[in-house]
């Protein structure tokens, strides 16, 4: 049978993409972080079905749940946050399947970065402000950035960031940040996008460490940095240009 890495998305249980609710509704064995998926979510799984908090078991516990539901003829809903292609120790579990034989496929979601745009009302490129977004995280306790992807180093090319599992540094992001961006430069903090308690924050890059910490917010949010968040002058895209829809021959 199979195992189904399904991206619940940012929270919001009618986020979920339809392609995930439908496979919700056929597996009998669900895994989920119980701290990040909601239970209307869960209420998609069939009557019976087993349903696995792996909010505090190990890998090893995790993977060994996800073969004995295989091994027993079972389809398995590994459920996680946002989108699975980033920071959902995705590898990491499919490396272990791989060598238990156990076939899996990926069911995209909804990432967190996009939920929290949306939130904002925001397009994060515009046309002659930045058209490219670095999707990146900073150093914990539990896990170094590979060299050279350090914050400063990222930084310096002044492109728009999105800056996930972060909010509890933020005096180092705007110290690493400032000599490339500036202290004025427009930055937007969203917590919890999509789900009930969701909120906003808009500040400079120079009051982010005061602004996170008067709203008590250390996790579960999106930081975005650069000119985008505020566009004050910019061009309109060719792609809806007079320019380019003005029919060859017309009069004018």
């Amino acid at each position: 049978m199979t195992v189904y890495f399904i991206g619940a998305g940012p929270g919001a249980p009618d986020l979920l993409t339809l392609r995930g609710a439908d496979l919700l509704a056929r597996c009998t064995v669900c895994l989920y972080a119980g701290s990040l998926v909601p239970q209307e979510m869960l209420d998609r799984c069939p009557p019976g079905a087993t349903l696995v908090d792996t909010a505090r078991m190990p890998l090893a516990d995790i993977v060994e749940e996800l073969v004995r539901a295989h091994r027993a003829g079972l389809d398995v809903a590994r459920l996680h946050s946002g989108d699975i292609s980033l920071y959902s120790a995705f590898t990491e579990q499919a490396r272990r399947l791989d060598e238990a034989g156990v076939p899996y496929e990926i069911v995209p979601g909804v990432p967190a970065f996009a939920a929290a745009a949306a939130a904002l009302g925001r397009e994060l490129t515009v046309p002659g402000v930045g058209q490219s977004l670095l999707v990146t995280r900073v150093s914990t306790l539990s896990t170094d950035m590979p060299p050279g992807e350090d914050l400063g180093s990222l930084a310096r090319s002044g492109v728009t960031l999105a800056l996930h599992l972060a909010a509890h540094r933020a005096q180092a992001i705007a110290d690493e940040l400032t000599p490339h961006y500036g202290a004025d430069c427009p930055v937007a903090v969203v917590a919890f996008a999509s789900r009930p308690d969701e909120r906003l924050v808009r500040c400079t890059l120079a009051d982010l460490p005061r602004r996170l910490a008067d709203e008590g917010i250390t996790k579960t949010a999106v930081i975005f940095v650069g000119k985008v968040l505020a566009p004050a002058d910019f061009e309109e895209s060719y792609l809806y240009s007079a320019r380019r829809l003005r029919v060859p021959g017309a009069s004018h």
